[in-house]
């Protein structure tokens, strides 16, 4: 009987063949953790003090959650990472401004196809856009693993998603995604790996990219796309070598816990609305929406590409009075791509506020928290109550595109509406 994709790659890593259910122990390629690397620290500092780290090579540490600091604890919390950084010499440290975790860790090659890579970060699947087996772990997990290079995981099931056809102007794989966990819900997947087949080699990697780090938001352990030649190119382009890793992907006859099927030329502008992301409606159906925050950014839709088809919309427009626009870029890297071609300048000229890349915003912390009352209309991947740091705001979760529109009327609005 055939193997799934999240089969074969935890087969590779335990060192026999292993099928869904079943209990392996593997030594991942890399540790994520990012501004709870001292938290995670403190639960074995008498251990680290006698034995070290197991592999300095595999943590993977990120200062993104709170940059810059936003006042002293912040602060003296990444002094003792970089403290700890140094006493242990951990090869792979990049400190605030780098950008947002999980997009430093696949602009690094960090994570490639057939690796394992785990993270204390339920978003740490977001490298399944690169065909690489990625989920999130709790801090006690990551504890033992940086403790001593290995732990245990369960094999998930799979679900297979078949996607046809390819998606039309004015929508984005933001509402593919938003599309999807609508139809599965919140809890549709839970313990499993989502692989995406079919009519994937239209999507680019920040869409991948898109897709895999909602993963999470259907509740999935972890969200795969095959290796192909966007793929290819991607890493190519990040400096990663073909020779550098091994592509894995499931056999014809894998077994699937279900199949579900979309064609993509049917979706339309989506919008997640409060307080669950699976609460999901069509754009236009929630038109004329007054909103008073635009957010253009985060892990799921900070990229290049992301903030130039805002900018392409916003264009020779102005922002409406009664909304602030916030626009963060995933890393410093993707923040100099959207400068060299004039992105920056378009959504600045329009009247957005560039903020450091980091995840201040989305998770509540500082730079944009919202207050009683009022409704933000953001490119995150959740809109529980209280995520942008207040219980009596309201979420929306869009696309770049429909975010872009609505920030110019001051509404929700649907971006074909506007697209010349």
């Amino acid at each position: 009987m055939g193997q799934t994709c999240a089969e074969k790659i935890l087969s590779e890593q335990a060192g026999r063949d292993a099928s869904a259910g079943e209990i392996v122990t593997v030594r991942p390629d890399h540790l994520l953790t990012h501004d709870n690397t001292a938290p995670i620290t403190a639960k074995i500092e008498e251990e680290l003090e006698e034995y070290g780290v197991a592999d300095p090579d595999m943590p993977v540490i990120v200062l993104d959650h709170v940059v810059p600091a936003a006042n002293e604890k912040t602060a003296t919390n990444h002094q003792k990472i970089r403290a700890f950084v140094e006493r242990h010499g951990v090869t792979h440290f990049y400190d605030a401004g780098t950008g947002i975790c999980h997009q430093v860790v696949v602009e690094k090659g960090l994570a490639l196809p057939g690796q394992v890579v785990l993270g204390s970060d339920s978003h740490t699947c977001s490298y399944g856009a690169v065909n690489c087996f990625s989920a999130g772990i709790d801090r006690t997990e990551a504890a033992a693993l940086m403790l001593t290079g290995e732990t245990w995981l369960k094999v998930p099931e799979s679900v297979k998603m078949m996607l046809r056809g390819s998606l039309q102007r004015g929508v984005t794989a933001k509402d593919l995604i938003l599309h999807i966990i609508g139809d599965v819900s919140a809890s549709g997947c839970s313990y499993k790996t989502v692989e995406f087949h079919g009519d994937v080699a239209s999507l680019s990697v920040p869409g991948r990219f898109t897709m895999a780090n909602m993963g999470v938001e259907m509740d999935s352990k972890g969200a795969l796309f095959p290796c192909d030649d966007v793929t290819e190119a991607y890493l190519e382009e990040h400096g990663v070598a073909r020779d550098a890793y091994t592509p894995v992907w499931a056999d014809s006859d894998a077994t699937y816990a279900s199949v579900h099927s979309y064609d993509m030329d049917d979706v339309v502008p989506m919008i997640a609305a409060p307080h669950r992301v699976d609460n999901v409606k069509r754009a236009a159906d929630l038109a004329g929406m007054e909103i008073q925050q635009c957010y253009l950014g985060t892990c799921t839709n900070g990229r290049h590409e992301d903030l130039k088809m805002a900018a392409e919309l916003l264009e020779d427009e102005v922002v409406a009075s009664n909304v602030r626009l916030i626009v963060a870029a995933a890393s410093q890297a993707e923040l100099s791509k959207a400068i060299h071609d004039g992105t920056v300048d378009i959504l600045n000229q329009a009247g957005a506020m560039i903020l450091p890349s980091g995840c201040g915003p989305c998770l509540g912390a500082h730079q944009g928290v919202l207050a009683p009352g009022e409704r933000c209309l953001s490119t995150a991947n959740r809109n529980f109550k209280g995520r942008m740091g207040c219980k009596d705001a309201e979420i929306y979760l869009a696309s770049p595109l429909t975010v872009a529109a609505s920030a110019i009327y001051g509404e929700i609005t649907d971006p074909r509406e506007v697209m010349q």
